[in-house]
């Protein structure tokens, strides 16, 4: 992870000479092996190649259905304007050679951390994948799946084949979302100097190339292990397995997403608030220095951070968010249609497929709604940034709406119950509504321009500890509105659904369920802008760093702060989103835990009584984990931040002349600290996550088994999951906007409001941003993912609990 020697001793010149040059950081240029491989190919043969593999998709696609074929053709055209967006934003300049040497090192730093990182997460998929095969080699199998052939063996390969694929393909929309973040960053930066539109409208650029990519390879990737495992099981031949069970072997896909997801927006959380941590203590609040001054030893490493953290661990976790909800949509839709006898089943299954290709669309029109204009140049500032981002969701939503109905009467009509699609339409619309309240919500708790956050920078005039109480306080009440909008949505969604009209051979409704998915659809069907507006915040926040760095005006950095302070409010929209769509998403995957639990007992398992002992204790546990990995991860911080902390004093005292521009920072140094201690960090609340639900379930069926009661494993699973869901979804709306409203109160000071940069308030302000830097965006971030991980990793070892 060291950046190579010329980092630590410089070899551009004094800063005299050179004031606004950075030391040259990079090593060399790093190209991902793959990459390698496909540009040492001929053209041609490249070419022909990616014709034969389209065109094997396509013969797949359309030998499982016509659904498919579509869902193929909208990811493909979603990449090709990726890739115009790509050429679109790399096109633009970068700047002045120092701005472009800055760009440099924060590219270095982020693509060395990354390969480091993802080469740890690799090896211990490899593991768990090894662990996963032994589990299902020796599970018990139900009748249905004997019957069609599908034995231990098969069910072994398929789910640790779609676990890796779902790791892979999570890596991948993390890779995305770093190299995009890495190379946009410094074309932001140039254009403030001319137009803060034009930043602007590049910011949100880059951050769709980026969305797009991550949803498109979502969607494509469960469409074509679904495509596959069609054609080769020979689903709905006679003695074949039926296609209502097909969905149930795409489990690990979200698993290996999970996974990849959480060990990423660990090791990169804890990476960049460690080093944001140290850099403003010492550099803020010690110095008295601006945020991104190059005279701080961590301010590479805080630059890193943003790329690590926001945006590789972003897009994996999006990614993941978006496979969870699919999957358990298409379990649940598969056992709606089985009960209900619905002749052609395989609409209410590919239905989600669907609406996040109508989501693909959409958003990419959203995002292409916003265009540069001659408003806002550095002499005339600009209109609201948010009010703009906002002008591009509304139109998002307007046509989530219209695509929605549109795709629940394609998919979702049935002769059983022909109003049925409208009553999902609505469930899509209760979803949608609730998407955009959770979204204001956040947005209200954590801009500058309400007045929670300027009540929050208020309290900061009265010292540290009022502004530490007002932004706990402050957190703690957010987590209000947000409950009552999920209970809302769920009760709604569950009445819809159980009033649609489809019901079992008994004659009892059983829509509700699915009603919920679809609900839970139409949240994630903004998916992609959402993720747009969450990547530019980090883009934002590079860009400037860079400015500050390579000493531009401060009318270029003012254009900059404003984008950096609408980022912090996207980045916690953003996140609320994530977790109000975290709590439906479990919701769905515990149903799915409970209907697998039910086919492999052979007894009906529909509700779980707490007032068992033992399943009381399981609980406890639930909830008793999500206290210990925030902990954990709150505490990897905060000890990861003592070290630079210490690194940069010791810098400061021993190196005198850098606050005189005489000497040059070691920044290699406090990059290699953070680098090597988030690695580390990450692996024991990781672990924690993966082993407590194994633990747990495999201890009291034991006990259960010793006591008569066969299916106490199970049920202690099923309460620590759903008692986890409901601490969890609490703590991280509370981390999520506690630490959000913090950062922007502090910024909130900045604009030259109680006293403004460098007056006692707004040391307090940097003291409560320091604060809630690991709560927002390390342990808030993480919880989420934490949640779907349990409920899927409960999903896939449920045979092992009975």
């Amino acid at each position: 992870m060291m950046m190579g020697e010329d980092v630590e001793g410089g070899s551009l010149g004094s800063y005299q000479d050179r004031p606004r040059t950075f030391p040259n950081m990079r090593n060399k240029a790093y190209t991902p092996l793959i990459f390698r491989i496909l540009m040492g190919i001929n053209v041609r043969v490249l070419f022909i190649l990616l014709l034969l593999s389209l065109g094997m998709i396509f013969y797949i696609g359309a030998s499982t259905s016509g659904i498919i074929v579509f869902v193929f053709t909208v990811c493909i055209i979603s990449f090709l304007l990726s890739i115009y967006l790509t050429k679109w934003v790399l096109a633009k300049d970068e700047g002045p050679p120092e701005m472009a040497q800055i760009s440099d090192a924060i590219r270095d730093g982020a693509e060395g951390f990354f390969r480091t990182q993802y080469g740890t997460i690799s090896k211990m998929a490899m593991l768990l994948a090894l662990l996963i095969l032994c589990i299902y080699l020796f599970r018990s199998t139900t009748a249905e799946q004997e019957a069609s052939g599908v034995g231990r063996s098969v069910t072994a390969f398929v789910t640790v084949t779609s676990f890796l694929l779902g790791a892979l393909c999570s890596g991948a929309a993390g890779y995305v979302g770093m190299w995009v973040s890495v190379r946009a960053n410094v074309r932001v930066s140039s254009a403030a100097r001319r137009s803060a539109r034009e930043a602007l409208q590049i910011a949100v650029r880059s951050g769709g190339f980026s969305a797009m990519v991550v949803v498109g390879m979502a969607v494509m990737g469960i469409a074509i292990l679904y495509a596959i495992f069609y054609v080769w099981l020979g689903v709905d031949s006679p003695g074949s397995m039926k296609v209502t069970e097909l969905p149930l072997l795409l489990v690990g896909y979200g698993f290996g997403a999970s996974f990849v997801a959480l060990f990423a927006q660990l090791g990169g959380g804890i990476y960049t608030k460690a080093a944001d941590v140290g850099a403003d203590l010492v550099g803020k609040v010690e110095r008295g220095i601006p945020e991104d001054d190059p005279r701080n030893p961590a301010v590479i490493a805080d630059l890193v951070g943003d790329n690590v953290g926001d945006c590789a661990a972003r897009g994996a976790d999006l990614f993941e968010s978006i496979a969870a909800e699919i999957i358990s949509a298409m379990i649940l839709g598969g056992t709606m249609s089985k009960r209900c006898k619905i002749e052609d089943p395989s609409g209410f299954i590919l239905f989600p497929l669907v609406v996040h290709s109508f989501d693909l669309v959409i958003s990419s029109i959203g995002v292409l709604s916003i265009r540069g204009t001659r408003k806002g140049s550095v002499k005339s500032p600009m209109e609201d940034p948010m009010a703009v981002l906002q002008k591009g969701y509304s139109i998002t939503i307007v046509l989530a709406v219209l695509t929605f109905g549109a795709s629940t009467r394609w998919m979702l009509y049935t002769e059983q119950a022909p109003s049925a699609w409208f009553s999902f339409a609505l469930c899509g619309l209760v979803g949608i509504i609730t998407a955009y309240a959770f979204v204001w919500i956040s947005k209200y708790y954590t801009d500058y321009k309400y007045e929670p956050v300027r009540s929050l920078a208020l309290a900061s005039s009265t010292g540290h500890g009022t502004n530490i109480i007002a932004g706990v306080s402050l957190g703690l009440e957010s987590t209000a509105l947000p409950v009552l909008i999920i209970s809302v949505a769920i009760v709604s969604a569950f009445w819809l659904g159980q009033n649609s009209g489809l019901v079992d051979e008994s004659g009892k409704p059983i829509g509700g369920l699915f009603g919920t998915a679809v609900a839970t659809m139409g949240m994630l069907s903004t998916a992609g802008y959402v993720l747009t507006m969450d990547m530019f915040g980090p883009i934002a926040d590079n860009a400037g760093g860079i400015v500050e760095m390579s000493q531009q005006p401060e009318s270029v950095r003012e254009i900059t702060d404003v984008l950096d302070a609408v980022g912090n409010t996207t980045k916690a929209t953003t996140k609320g989103f994530a977790i109000g769509s975290a709590a439906l998403a479990s919701f769905l995957l515990f149903s799915a835990y409970m209907d697998e639990v039910s086919t492999f007992a052979q007894e009906p398992l529909t509700q779980v009584d707490i007032a068992i002992p033992e399943v009381f204790v399981g609980g406890l546990l639930g909830s008793m984990l999500i206290f210990l990995f925030s902990a954990w991860a709150c505490s990897a911080v905060g000890k990861t931040a003592q070290e630079v902390v210490n690194e940069v004093r010791r810098q400061f005292i021993e190196r005198p002349g850098i606050m005189e521009y005489k000497e040059k920072p070691d920044y290699g140094r406090c990059v290699a600290i953070v680098a090597s201690a988030s690695l580390r960090e990450m692996i024991k609340p990781g672990a924690l996550a993966i082993i407590s639900p194994m633990v747990v379930g495999i201890v009291f069926r034991i006990l259960g088994y010793c006591t008569g009661q066969p299916l106490l494993g199970a049920k202690v699973v099923a309460a620590m999951l759903m008692f986890a869901t409901v601490s969890g979804i609490l703590m991280a709306l509370f981390l999520n906007t506690a630490g959000g409203a913090w950062d922007n109160a502090k910024k909130y000071i900045e604009t030259g409001v109680l006293g403004g940069k460098g007056s006692d308030c707004h040391k307090a302000a940097v003291t409560g941003d320091t604060v809630g830097d690991p709560f927002k965006d390390t342990a808030g971030p993480s919880l989420h993912v934490l949640i779907k991980m349990l409920a899927t990793i409960t999903l896939v070892m449920a045979p092992i609990f009975l």
